[in-house]
């Protein structure tokens, strides 16, 4: 009797032993189309049509399941995606299940009507737009994609800013490039745009570079086998013609791409500025009016090629050559008045202004990955040689109350600059739920400057000189990231070593600026529900002035008011802070975010006015600022054809400092807003309209007025998606102007400016051995 009580008690033992032992299933979730993980999905095990245990897959699409041995199904979402249930199978030892999901399609009236992939991710240290399909993107140019993207916004003087702090830094697949200076992102069409990456928080992965935090753009990338291409053609008013040709050939060993293009626009554009001053004489008014006809011309080519050494090295190389001409006429009155409000003297200014500008970046990139799953290696080498020259004519006349002889007055400005970036990544999984990452970077630049003055044949002195500056960074990192259940962190410590120097031949200054800082990060997402994500995160950031803030040397188009660089302003330090939300209630898709920035050695544009009641503006570090915001965006697809989006931010800041014995102490608040329509009808047709808002927004000294613009796109497919026709309205209410005040003891203005109106662009994409949903092979590095 004891050996058979022994017996049962051993049988049960086991049989409990048996069940509570856990058996693991992992995998990846990916886009069946494009093969690209989806981040966030959720997966649920079912047992018996019950749901037993549910998880979200990390920012790569991986996930990883425990349960006791059994019989199950995998259940697996994600949104705009159709929902899979797979087969029966028995858990009795681990199992890796990756799983396809397919785009949701629905037939109706014999008409396939599709869904497109959710515009906005959020990964752990990013959120990412994905607007490759986007049809107000066709025909313009990237800073027109900039401006649909919800927080960010190109002014008209192409300065970009997020959530309305222009301290960002933009990359070009994760690379620097002078192509995001000086409003160069309207040299890239919008249409070689496949997504955006807005950083607010950067992981030390990324450059500190950037108190804003950084906006990648990401170029779209080719990987079809055999010759397939695209030719894309455009026309439009005002003057808006392009042409560009994509062609690649591929093969299990190489992989050949080249693109040729070219671009030209025309615009008109003015500006209206009142001045007026109180002396102790009596006051005098400055009437001035601003005209200008602006041109571009711009040819770019690139070539390259991928050797794969073997199925887990990869060998690339490219070249990237772009010519821009750029001209300018401008027209210039002032009209003085004095006191009794009588015109005491009218001036007359034209400028003839042209630019060539040749751009030049040789990349070589290797990859190599391992046996071990998401072990990785990458390292790139990349040399940028750019020139321009700046070229300005000036004639000037008082023709009121007599006419004086013309002034002629010649400018001449040669930049050029030798950049090399040179980066190596190495990623290494500890384990399914843990990894680390480290990386070296440096970035080398040494920008040259020759200026010089001619004014009625003798050379000016003050406006004549060359400059000098060098800027060598040198960085590292570290980080680590984990997942503990629900629970995913990254926690990363950058190291930035700064030496810059600044001179001139006139030995009017000679700066030099050596430093290095370190820039923790913090990243921490927990997944509340399968359709809700939290988000905190902290990043330490950098913003160090560029060149043109630091060049004194300014081109002469208008003296009365000209910008100036100072030469001895140093970095700001910014201290970011932000709490995210991402919910999918339904059919929903809600993200609202509170954000707050502590910035030291904050500078600033200050204009002062010269003795001639001329104005100067230069920046100068002033003290602190203090920023507090909640932004929110959100999507509805109430019906597969369908998408609404609407995005709110609202801010309030202080900022508070002194200037040569000047102390300024501003408060103020503002918002700015967006809303967004898009629908598709797949074989008949697609629309788009998006309409931003901008509320009244307090400088340290200048006020500038609300505005707001609309846009609209429409798109047709031919011959079985092979052709692509679209017309764009942008502008549509030709509203988009800019109206400042400044407002002293001793002045007061008041301008107004207008870029260019409403413009009107058809454009035509054909497509050979390629489907619409495939894209070309673009630069890397720009």
């Amino acid at each position: 009797m004891k050996q058979f009580v022994l017996l049962i008690i051993m049988m049960l033992s086991a049989a409990a032993f048996s069940q509570s032992k856990e058996f693991i299933i992992k995998g990846k979730i990916i886009d069946a189309a494009t093969k690209q993980p989806l981040p966030y999905g959720t997966i649920a095990l079912m047992s018996s049509s019950q749901k037993t245990k549910e998880v979200s897959a990390d920012e790569n699409g991986d996930y990883i399941l425990k349960s006791s041995p059994g019989t199950y199904q995998l259940k697996i979402a994600f949104m705009s995606y159709k929902t899979v249930t797979t087969e029966s199978f028995e858990l009795n030892k681990d199992l890796v299940k990756n799983i396809a999901l397919e785009e949701n399609t629905n037939e109706l009236k014999e008409v396939n009507i599709i869904s497109e992939k959710s515009a906005v991710e959020l990964k752990l240290d990013k959120k990412v737009f994905n607007v490759g399909k986007d049809i107000l993107s066709r025909g313009g140019s990237a800073s027109d994609i900039l401006n649909n993207v919800p927080s960010v916004a190109v002014d008209m003087a192409g300065v970009i800013s997020l959530r309305g702090n222009n301290s960002v830094t933009v990359l070009i697949d994760g690379k620097p490039s002078m192509l995001t200076a000086n409003n160069g992102l309207s040299q890239i069409p919008a249409a070689n745009i496949e997504k955006i990456e807005v950083i607010t928080n950067p992981s030390a992965a990324y450059e500190a570079q950037g108190g804003a935090g950084i906006i990648n753009i990401i170029l779209k990338k080719n990987s079809m086998k055999g010759f397939n291409g695209s030719i894309q053609a455009g026309i439009g008013h005002p003057t808006n013609y392009n042409l560009n040709t994509n062609l690649s050939y591929k093969t299990s060993k190489i992989n050949l791409f080249g693109n040729l293009g070219y671009r030209e626009i025309n615009f008109y554009s003015w500006n209206k500025q009142f001045q007026q001053n109180f002396n102790e004489g009596g006051n005098s008014v400055l009437n001035q009016y601003n005209n200008t006809d602006s041109s571009s011309n711009t040819a770019n080519v690139y070539v390259g090629g991928d050797y794969y050494i073997n199925d887990k090295s990869t060998l690339t190389g490219s070249y990237y050559y772009s010519k821009n001409i750029g001209r300018e006429f401008t027209k210039y009155d002032y009209n003085y008045s004095n006191s009794m409000n009588m015109t005491d003297s009218i001036i007359s200014r034209s400028e003839n202004y042209k630019e060539p500008q040749i751009y030049n970046a040789l990349e070589l990139n290797y990859v190599k990955t391992f046996d071990k799953k998401d072990k990785k290696w990458t390292s790139s080498l990349q040399y940028v040689f750019w020139n321009d020259n700046e070229n300005q004519y000036i004639n000037e006349q008082k023709t009121y109350p007599e006419a004086s002889p013309v002034s002629d007055l010649y400018t001449n400005d040669i930049e050029s600059s030798k950049d090399i970036f040179i980066k190596s990544d190495f990623v290494n999984p500890i384990n399914a739920n843990s990894k680390i990452e480290m990386g070296i970077r440096s970035d080398l630049r040494a920008i040259r400057s020759d200026y010089y003055t001619i004014l009625d044949g003798s050379i000016l002195d003050k406006f004549t000189n060359k400059l000098s500056y060098d800027e060598n960074l040198y960085s590292a990192y570290f980080q680590y990231s984990g997942k503990i259940k629900r629970f995913n962190y990254m926690a990363g410590l950058r190291s930035e070593l700064s030496d810059i120097k600044i001179s001139d031949i006139n030995n009017t200054f000679n700066n030099s600026k050596n430093y290095i800082n370190l820039f923790p990060t913090l990243h921490m997402v927990y997944n509340l529900t399968e359709k809700t994500d939290l988000q905190l995160s902290y990043s330490k950031r950098i913003n160090r002035p560029r060149f043109w803030q630091l060049n004194p040397f300014a081109g002469l188009s208008d003296v009365r008011n000209m910008r100036v660089g100072n030469p001895d302003l140093n970095p700001m330090f910014t201290d970011s802070f932000e709490f995210t939300v991402l919910a999918k209630p339904g059919k929903f898709s809600i993200n609202p975010a509170l954000y707050y920035q502590h910035t030291t050695n904050f500078f600033e544009y200050i204009v002062e006015r010269t003795s001639s009641d001329y104005f100067i503006n230069t920046p100068v570090n002033l003290g602190t600022e203090d920023r507090y915001g909640a932004e929110f965006s959100s999507a509805y697809n109430p019906v597969s054809w369908l998408r609404l989006s609407l995005d709110f931010n609202y801010y309030s800041f202080k900022q508070e400092g002194s200037y040569k014995n000047v102390t300024y102490n501003v408060k103020d608040q503002t918002w700015f807003s967006g809303f967004r329509s898009v629908l598709k009808f797949p074989n008949i047709i697609s629309a788009d309209f998006n309409l931003k808002y901008r509320g009244k927004n307090q400088g340290v000294q200048t006020v500038t007025e609300a505005q707001y613009m609309a846009n609209l796109g429409i798109s047709k497919d031919f011959f079985g998606e092979k052709m692509s026709v679209t017309l764009n309205v942008n502008n549509l209410f030709d509203s988009q102007i800019r109206v400042r005040e400044t407002n002293s003891e001793s002045y007061f203005l008041k301008s107004e400016y207008k870029s260019q109106g409403r413009y009107i662009n058809v454009n035509v994409v054909y497509r050979f051995n390629r489907k619409k949903t495939e894209t070309d092979r673009l630069p890397e590095g720009m």
